[in-house]
């Protein structure tokens, strides 16, 4: 994993942190989407799961990262790699978990 011209895994995080998943108002960072993240020469890799392997949002999420990743500088192209990692509600960070609360979801 290196860092490239400023690009970090941890600004990367961060831009993640504004993408918001389409059903809830919760980041995918926080709801325990993202599986990882790897920059190589301004290819910046994620690897990203999703809460139900029939979710309907996939390409929307995606197309979200790809859009929002883009606008830093630096990057040249952005991969998801689609992991099926088993995805529960343990993955969710506080922030999220209070998010849901106040919402009535958990």
């Amino acid at each position: 994993m290196a860092e490239e011209r400023g690009l970090t895994v941890e600004a990367i995080i961060s831009a993640l942190s504004e993408v918001y998943d389409p059903e809830y108002p919760i980041s995918i960072v926080d709801l325990g989407l993202i599986r990882g993240v790897e920059i190589d020469g301004g290819v910046v890799r994620v690897k990203l799961t999703f809460t139900s392997l029939g979710c309907p949002c996939t390409e929307l999420i995606c197309d979200d990262i790809r859009a929002r990743l883009s606008r830093i500088g630096g990057v040249k192209r952005v991969e998801i790699e689609e992991v099926f990692d088993r995805w529960d509600a343990s993955a969710i960070s506080r922030k999220g978990r209070e998010v849901l609360r106040n919402l009535g979801v958990i």
